[in-house]
């Protein structure tokens, strides 16, 4: 279920819930219901207003970008074989079953 943000005028207090996107809460009550909130000293009739904002958004990041930042990345080239399109220094370009002198180098990579 989406969350949605609403917003009470007469208290100026912002709240978030979950339901689904055919649902609509318009009163104060209604919401403190949803939310498990107690409704205070507001009128429960008191409306409220769904607040719209920007949806976050994740944009793909590349080998190179994922190299600089420390992380290690195989892909599967073969039965039992991984590229490291990630390898630095004297890290190995491909990854093989059971040979352990293959493994990236993650010792010095993970740090405090």
């Amino acid at each position: 279920m989406p969350v949605y943000e609403y917003m009470c005028p007469a208290n100026g207090v912002t709240v978030e819930v979950l339901h689904g996107m055919n649902e609509r809460i318009e009163k104060w009550g209604d919401l403190c219901a949803r939310a498990g909130l107690e409704p205070g000293s507001t009128p429960p009739d008191a409306p409220v207003e769904r607040l719209l904002y920007a949806p976050g958004v994740t944009a793909p990041i590349g080998d190179s970008k994922l190299k600089e930042l420390g992380f290690t990345k195989l892909v599967k080239r073969d039965d039992g074989v991984y590229e490291n399109v990630t390898a630095t220094g004297g890290e190995s370009r491909y990854m093989k079953a059971g040979d352990r002198s293959t493994l990236p180098h993650l010792h010095k990579k993970i740090r405090d």
